[in-house]
């Protein structure tokens, strides 16, 4: 049996998930839009198709017994501020098609992917901020990620959503906190490797299920 299934592996946050979980040992298949571009390490399968294809999605998860979704809304660029291109709710439709098939195939365990200030805890932001990514491209994100909170809250699945602080690419440097949105001062940035840690960790460790935790780095 494959572990795990790995949605937007060949992303920056993504490939850290596809070599730490195979350093663990896990058995993975990854969808992905064009395998030859992704560089996965032995004991990754890959598997041409994209999420928006609920049949590409049949086809990847069969067999797995848990899902990671790193999934993100592609931009012009790698700045953040960068025109969106992905199609509207990219992010929301991939997770329906997913608790669809989870559904069909008796899969209980995804862990995704989301970030600060999305769903309930859009409440909690400064109005300023609130303000300025209201004007801004990545309204269709946080628009996104909310969507997909609503959509995962309401699956009958043991789901987890791991709020992310502002990402970083520098190296990982540990240690991680997290906390539940409602009650948590979280700190400012999170390190995309030790991200990919707190995923795998929440499957394996079987923690912070049916729960929307604020992760950040303690140092760094």
């Amino acid at each position: 049996m494959t572990d795990l299934l790995v949605l937007g592996g060949s992303g920056r946050t993504g490939t850290h998930v596809l070599a730490q979980a195979a350093e663990r040992g896990h058995r993975v298949r990854a969808l992905v839009r064009d395998p030859s571009a992704v560089h996965a390490p032995t004991g990754v399968e890959l598997i041409q198709g994209t999420p928006a294809n609920i049949d590409d999605i049949r086809r990847a998860a069969q067999g797995t017994r848990a899902v990671i979704s790193v999934l993100n809304n592609a931009r012009a660029s790698d700045n953040p501020w960068a025109k969106p291109v992905s199609p509207p709710m990219f992010m929301t439709d991939a997770a329906r098609n997913t608790l669809t098939v989870m559904a069909e195939q008796g899969i209980r365990r995804i862990v995704l992917t989301s970030t600060q200030g999305a769903g309930d805890d859009w409440a909690r932001l400064n109005p300023l901020v609130k303000a300025f990514i209201n004007l801004s491209n990545i309204k269709v994100g946080f628009t996104d990620h909310t969507g997909v909170d609503q959509v995962v809250r309401a699956s009958d699945t043991d789901w987890t959503l791991a709020r992310a602080v502002a990402l970083s690419d520098r190296p990982a440097t540990g240690p991680l906190r997290a906390g539940d949105a409602t009650a948590t001062t979280p700190g400012r940035r999170i390190n995309r490797a030790d991200l990919a840690r707190f995923l795998l960790d929440s499957v394996d460790e079987e923690t912070w299920i049916r729960r929307a935790p604020l992760v950040w780095n303690a140092r760094g």
